[in-house]
């Protein structure tokens, strides 16, 4: 056999089972039989002398050296997503897979909604991260677009500006500050809050600008998610802290008046410089320059 000739396929199968965790899981994928996947990766394995992957009964991981085929074989079939998307924009109307990345479903979701409205037979898909897993997602090819709330600094990211989010501290509607018509900012001065991981934004904008007051507060728990963070309060652990985007209506819980002004952050839409002017990529970008402008 010809590994020149007959490489793609190999790669393809190898691809499919890094990003699925198996080959019976890659085999649906590609719509092959489970056997031709595993022959698939034997073939590379013996030809190059590698090994691609630790193998623990159905589940595999990648080696190391997998790893590093991986991001080749991760920017290899994003190139051909690209190639597709460019031959179906030519059509009278465009087609293909968006994936898109994002802190929270409270932009992303309007963008999409938008979008949608012009390109109904574009294909979008959706995960949810925090920041670093939006960014680290863009440039290991594995999104097309994030949504997230701040400003990214590198020079291989494109960034979008989007619009400004107000934060806003709830809490226990049984919380003795929920009862006040007016907080000041130092009354949450050693309160507990229930705050989100180290990578999220919010968390940072707001501790940041607490510090810049002269304020200290308690944590009580440290939670990875909006909705569990919304829970934790609910349940009486402290103070929550999110956009006014973010914010759930919910009868357990109220919306501090706070009679400094809180600080904001910015939404930004991100996307590799290189795939910019990739026709799905730009036309989604044009969406996000509408809805930011109107």
């Amino acid at each position: 056999m010809s590994m020149v000739e007959n490489l793609l396929p190999e790669l393809k199968a190898f691809d499919a089972t890094a990003r699925f965790g198996g080959m019976s899981a890659a085999a649906r994928a590609l719509g092959l039989r489970q056997p031709t996947i595993s022959a698939h990766i034997a073939r590379l394995e013996k030809h190059y002398g590698v090994e691609l992957f630790h193998r623990r009964g159905r589940q595999v991981q990648l080696t190391d050296f997998g790893r590093n085929l991986r991001e080749i074989t991760n920017r290899i079939f994003r190139a051909e997503e690209d190639a597709r998307s460019l031959l179906l924009a030519a059509q009278s109307q465009f087609q293909g897979r968006l994936s898109l990345c994002a802190v929270g479903p409270y932009n992303v979701v309007p963008m999409i909604s938008r979008f949608r409205e012009n390109n109904p037979y574009v294909e979008v898909s959706v995960s949810m991260g925090d920041s670093s897993d939006v960014v680290e997602r863009i440039l290991d090819f594995r999104g097309d677009l994030g949504v997230l709330v701040h400003r990214v600094d590198d020079s291989r990211i494109h960034c979008v500006p989007f619009r400004k989010q107000p934060l806003l501290v709830f809490a226990n509607c049984a919380h003795p500050l929920a009862q006040r018509t007016s907080v000041k900012l130092r009354d949450l001065a050693f309160c507990n809050f229930v705050v989100r991981e180290s990578g999220s934004t919010t968390q940072k904008v707001f501790n940041s600008f607490l510090q810049s007051e002269g304020i200290k507060i308690k944590s009580s728990v440290e939670i990875g998610s909006r909705e569990a963070v919304r829970e934790a309060v609910a349940a009486g652990l402290g103070l929550g802290v999110v956009s006014e985007t973010a914010y759930v209506e919910d009868p357990r819980l109220v919306r501090l008046k706070i009679q400094e002004p809180l600080p904001s952050t910015y939404s930004h839409v991100i996307c590799l410089q290189e795939r910019s002017s990739v026709p799905l990529v730009a036309r989604f970008l044009q969406v996000v320059d509408q809805m930011r402008c109107s």
